[in-house]
């Protein structure tokens, strides 16, 4: 158990450099995940490949996994769109109600028992976002596409959690980053037009931040992820990462001095926050122990 919690917290840390990297790549938010996925699509298959490891599936679990990598798609920009419409901060503290919408979503998915303690950790991280939500409107549009990007990081780590024990890791990636990228690709004429750009192409620069964000922060962050997910639930892999937010905000002050445009409310949300993921980890280790 400790192995697992070890790499999911490296998982994490790997995570809270994605917000940063959404600033940095001027793409708009579709864009930006549709060239994210595409160049780790790419790079898994000729890593399976060269390995010779690429694991056929039958058609019905490959679609399955085409569905999920869907939602991760879906979330991703709406993740992006949440930081271009606010900023790091705002959208990775928003990332921590992927808590609550587990806790609820999981036990109608899945045999896992409903739990009114999870179900409290999760509305702790709620309160938070809400005392940011309530005193600072000037983010409530960010906020709301944040809480989306939630519910859809929710039901892909529940409905993965069904798959982790019969599939390996990266060859789930290759499957559910491949639907991502289809449907992504697919609706991508639509969303242009309703939300027109001029900039359609990376620059050289942005080029090199989106290899860091497919080889990091998406293969070998999710990899461990999944790995981790084999021992640990759904729940405590999302509130474990509601930690993202702990490294982005702390990189977003570094680089983008966001502490000048926060308000006090801010920094009270992301304590209740952070003591809602601090609990939910002790409760495991101590869980385990008998």
């Amino acid at each position: 158990m400790k192995q697992a919690l070890i790499k999911l917290h490296i998982a994490v840390f790997l995570a809270g450099f994605t917000g940063v990297l959404g600033v940095l790549i001027t793409l708009n938010e579709a864009l930006l995940v549709w060239y994210r996925i595409g160049i780790t699509v790419v790079s898994l298959f000729g890593l399976l490949v060269w390995k010779k490891a690429l694991q056929k599936l039958p058609f019905k679990k490959a679609l399955q996994l085409i569905f999920i990598g869907a939602l991760i798609a879906i979330h991703w920009v709406c993740f992006y769109g949440s930081i271009k419409y606010a900023n790091v901060s705002i959208g990775l503290v928003c990332f921590a109600s992927t808590g609550l919408f587990t806790a609820i979503l999981e036990p109608l998915l899945t045999n896992k028992k409903f739990s009114w303690i999870e179900m409290g950790l999760g509305f702790l991280s709620l309160a938070g976002i809400y005392l940011i939500f309530h005193f600072d409107a000037r983010y409530r549009l960010g906020i709301g596409i944040g809480l989306a990007s939630a519910v859809f990081a929710a039901l892909f780590s529940v409905l993965n959690k069904r798959n982790v024990a019969t599939v390996a890791p990266k060859t789930m990636m290759l499957y559910e980053l491949s639907g991502g990228l289809l449907v992504l690709t697919l609706l991508m004429p639509w969303y242009l037009q309703r939300f027109p750009t001029t900039h359609l192409f990376p620059t050289l620069q942005e080029w090199g931040w989106l290899l860091v964000l497919s080889w990091f922060c998406t293969v070998w962050a999710m990899d461990l992820m999944l790995q981790a997910l084999q021992k640990v639930s759904a729940f405590t892999q999302n509130l474990s990462l509601n930690l993202e937010p702990v490294y982005g905000i702390f990189l977003a002050f570094i680089l983008f001095q966001e502490q000048k445009d926060l308000q006090a409310s801010f920094y009270m949300g992301f304590v209740l926050i952070g003591v809602s993921v601090v609990l939910q980890m002790l409760r495991v280790l101590q869980l385990k122990k008998h």
